[in-house]
């Protein structure tokens, strides 16, 4: 769990933020962004071991060579980036838990204060809070003048066309070999070895870290279920059509629809 007060949480964030737009190449710093709930901190784990470098999540992290993760829009100050893009219906959906719900990384003080701001009467009927839950993320996240404060739409568009390596979620489930190899490939210009990627790609596996299957959902846990597609169980109509307004063409950018059809699949 996440003990730090905001202020340390604020003060880390400028400091880590300081590191990676000044010295990612000298270093060298390798910068996994992502919009949160993602799989940031599951491609950091994975290059970290490559590299045999610290990932310093959520704490001050040294002035060396290290894995960051971030939640950064594009820019052009940081080098050696790369950029983990998930499906935004299951963002969503695992966000839902992590800020209302305490897990074995999250912080206290956002889930008291966004379950007082949200006051829902059953935190567990998340199908029927989904679309106040998506209202009040997407406004307050508008409505912010901090830099680490975005929707998943301004994040895709930021990221989709520039020349950062980007790697899905969904892919790395799928084929976590393939994947990783690529990323590795397109930060150093070699290919890793197969045997040593495999390794680490077997240690960090959601069974492996989760002590249990994918699928097998654990409320109380960061690695909460590790199966894509879940927001088909927490969607209704209605947070089905909200999302399409809210970003069906990110959606469609991305490759996870390729029209509107799917809103009307929801039951």
């Amino acid at each position: 769990m996440d003990r730090r007060n905001q202020w340390q949480i604020w003060t880390d964030a400028a400091y880590r933020f300081l590191l990676s737009n000044t010295l990612s190449n000298a270093l060298p710093i390798y910068v996994v962004t992502e919009y949160p709930k993602s799989g940031g901190t599951w491609v950091g784990q994975m290059l970290a071991a490559y590299f045999d470098i610290p990932f310093p999540r959520n704490r001050v992290p040294p002035l060396a060579s290290a894995v960051h993760h971030a939640h950064y829009l594009h820019s052009p100050l940081l080098g050696n980036a790369v950029c983990v893009m998930r499906d935004g219906r299951d963002i969503m959906v695992s966000y839902y838990y992590h800020l209302l719900f305490e897990n074995d990384k999250s912080s206290p003080i956002v889930v008291a204060r966004t379950r007082r701001d949200l006051s829902f009467t059953d935190y567990d009927d998340v199908k029927s809070n989904m679309v106040h839950f998506m209202e009040y993320l997407f406004d307050r996240q508008l409505r912010s003048r901090s830099p680490f404060q975005f929707t998943w739409p301004q994040f895709v568009r930021s990221w989709v066309d520039t020349e950062t390596p980007i790697v899905k979620y969904e892919d790395l489930v799928g084929d976590g070999v393939s994947s990783l190899s690529n990323l590795i490939t397109a930060l150093t210009g070699k290919r890793p070895d197969p045997a040593a990627v495999e390794d680490i790609v077997t240690r960090y596996s959601f069974a492996a870290q989760a002590n249990r299957p994918p699928g097998v959902e654990q409320k109380g846990s960061f690695l909460r279920k590790g199966q894509p597609g879940d927001w088909r169980n927490k969607f209704d109509c209605r947070a089905a059509e909200l999302f399409a307004e809210l970003a069906q063409a990110e959606l469609e950018q991305l490759g996870y629809e390729t029209d509107k059809h799917w809103v009307s699949d929801v039951a």
